[in-house]
C-alpha cells in the first residue's frame, strides 16, 4: 500500500472514526443477511421472501432498489424485468433478447406490478419456491415487515437496501445519483426507520452523496469479487470511511479483518452459500455475512 494512500486514510479515519464505531455499537455482533431476502429459497426481493428470511431469524434484510417512470422506489435487482424470473402481464416469458427494452424506469409502477416475477423455475435456485408474486413498493416493504414482526413479536430487522446505480445508467436506467437517493430517503423517512437502515452501493456516487447530505444514515461499501484496486485506493476514491465495507467473500483474508477492525469498519461479505465457507468466514472474525439460504445460519458454531 502507498504511503500517500495510508495518510489520506489516517485523515479520514480521524473525522469519522467516533461515529462509526457508535454505528456499529447498535448492530448485532454477529449480522446475519439475507440476500434479495432469501433468493435461494423465494422469489428475489419480494415481500414473501423478506417474510419468509425473518422466520429464519435474519438480523438484517439484504434488498435491491430501482425507481420507476412516476418516481416510485420499488425492489429489483435490475432496473429491467430479468429474463430468468419475469413473466409478462399476458403470460409469456420474458426472454434475454427484449429484457433490457422492459426498463423499469420508463415504466410506470402501475404497468409494472402486472408483471410476474415468481412463477418461473429459477435455473440456478432450484429450491426457490415458485408462486405469483410481483415487484413491490420499498414502502410495502416496508409496512408489511412491521406488521409481521408485531404480529409475530420479533425484533425489527435492518433494512439493507442497495441503490443500482451506474454512470452509464444515468437517466436511462435510473436517476442521476442525488434524485435517486432522495427519492429513497424519502421513503425511509417517512416509515420511520433511518436508524434501522444501510444504504449500500458499488456505485460511490451514491454514497458520497448520502454521506454529504444525510450522514446519520449508515452506509456500506460494495466491492465486486474482480476489483483490481487496492483496498486503500478504494477508500481514497470513496472519500470518507463508510459504517460497513462489504467485499466479494474472496477478498477476505485475516490482513483486511484486522484493517477494518482498525478503521472502525464492520466487515460483512457477500454471498455466501455454502455452510463451510460460512463457518470459515465466521471463525475468521468477519462481522456478518450475506447469504441466498439464511437457513444455513442456523447451523453455525
Amino acid at each position: 500500500m502507498k504511503k500517500i494512500g495510508w495518510i489520506l486514510v489516517a485523515g479520514i479515519i480521524s473525522g469519522c472514526l467516533v461515529s462509526r464505531n457508535q454505528s456499529a455499537k447498535t448492530m448485532n455482533s454477529f449480522d446475519t443477511q439475507g440476500h434479495r431476502g432469501c433468493r435461494g429459497l423465494m422469489p428475489e426481493n419480494t415481500i414473501p421472501a423478506m417474510l419468509y428470511a425473518l422466520d429464519l431469524g435474519v438480523h438484517t434484510l439484504e434488498m435491491d432498489a430501482v425507481i420507476s417512470k412516476d418516481g416510485q422506489v420499488l425492489l429489483s435487482h435490475e432496473p429491467f424485468f430479468n429474463h430468468e424470473i419475469s413473466t409478462t402481464p399476458n403470460g409469456k416469458r420474458v426472454t434475454q433478447e427484449e429484457e433490457k427494452s422492459l426498463n423499469m424506469y420508463q415504466m410506470n409502477y402501475a404497468e409494472i406490478v402486472q408483471f410476474d416475477v415468481g412463477m418461473a423455475p429459477h435455473p440456478r435456485f432450484p429450491q426457490q419456491k415458485r408462486m405469483r408474486v410481483s415487484k413491490p413498493l420499498l414502502a410495502d416493504v416496508i409496512d408489511s415487515v412491521k406488521a409481521y414482526c408485531t404480529s409475530k413479536n420479533l425484533a425489527l430487522p435492518y433494512f439493507n437496501i442497495e441503490t443500482k446505480s451506474d454512470p452509464t445508467g444515468d437517466a436511462i436506467y435510473h436517476p442521476l445519483p442525488a434524485e435517486f437517493v432522495d427519492r429513497l430517503v424519502q421513503v425511509i423517512q417517512n416509515k420511520q426507520i433511518s436508524n434501522q437502515v444501510i444504504i449500500q452501493s458499488f456505485d460511490p456516487r451514491t454514497l458520497q452523496y448520502l454521506h454529504e447530505k444525510y450522514p446519520d444514515i449508515r452506509t456500506a461499501l460494495l466491492i465486486e469479487d474482480n476489483d483490481s484496486r487496492s483496498f486503500a485506493v478504494q477508500l481514497q476514491q470513496l472519500g470518507f470511511i463508510p459504517s460497513i465495507y462489504s467485499p466479494a467473500s474472496n477478498w477476505v483474508t485475516p490482513l483486511l479483518v484486522k484493517q477494518c477492525k482498525e478503521m472502525g469498519m464492520l466487515l460483512v461479505p457477500w454471498t455466501v452459500n455454502d455452510l463451510s465457507t460460512l463457518q470459515q468466514l465466521k471463525n475468521m472474525g468477519v462481522n456478518g455475512i450475506i447469504s441466498d439460504y439464511p437457513n444455513l445460519f442456523a447451523q453455525l458454531k
